[in-house]
């Protein structure tokens, strides 16, 4: 019973709102309805494109590639993977995980999702577009080194037990059938 608590408690305070606001409940229903749908229509598609990378690239490639020593080439695939990125930023924790189980470099972890959380191209393309390129080019150019900035700052200070905590959950996450 204790797993469900939490959506036992959405689902009473939805019932609360259906019987004294419902106005507000039917937007939060709306609301939960449509967020619901966005999700189930991305997730698939990035499970997907995670098995295929599972499959296709060999860890020693990975590592190679990605994993700690991999220096700027590491940097550069990090940050192209995570700008060529479709799908919002929960996307990127579970192409995380599988970098993670497959040997790329925490700190490559955190540049792509730095990455992805701030320099998409069609996010890129679109603030060209409609605000102008000087503010694109000004932001793209203020946030690359912030998010190499802050995977070094975060790779300092999370303590290496840490991190191989979250190595661990990661393989035994990409073992789960």
């Amino acid at each position: 019973m204790r797993p469900y608590l939490f959506v036992l408690a959405v689902l009473a305070v939805y019932a609360v709102l259906a019987i004294t606001n419902p106005s507000v409940f039917s937007t939060a229903a709306y609301t939960a309805a449509a967020g619901t749908w966005e999700m189930l229509a991305i997730i698939p598609p990035i499970f997907v494109l995670l098995g295929l990378l599972d499959v296709w690239v060999p860890r020693a490639t990975m590592t190679r590639f990605m994993g700690p020593g991999s220096g700027i080439r590491g940097l550069l695939i990090a940050f192209v993977l995570g700008s060529a990125a479709a799908g919002p930023l929960y996307g990127a924790f579970p192409v995380a995980a599988v970098l993670m189980s497959k040997g790329a470099s925490f700190f490559n972890v955190l540049v792509m999702i730095g990455a992805w959380s701030t320099t998409k191209i069609p996010m890129f393309l679109f603030e060209m577009q409609a605000l102008g390129a000087p503010f694109a080019l000004t932001r793209l150019a203020l946030n690359i080194p912030a998010i190499i900035i802050m995977a070094w700052l975060i790779r300092t200070v999370v303590p290496n037990a840490e991190v191989q905590r979250i190595y661990e959950n990661a393989r035994l996450a990409a073992e789960k059938p």
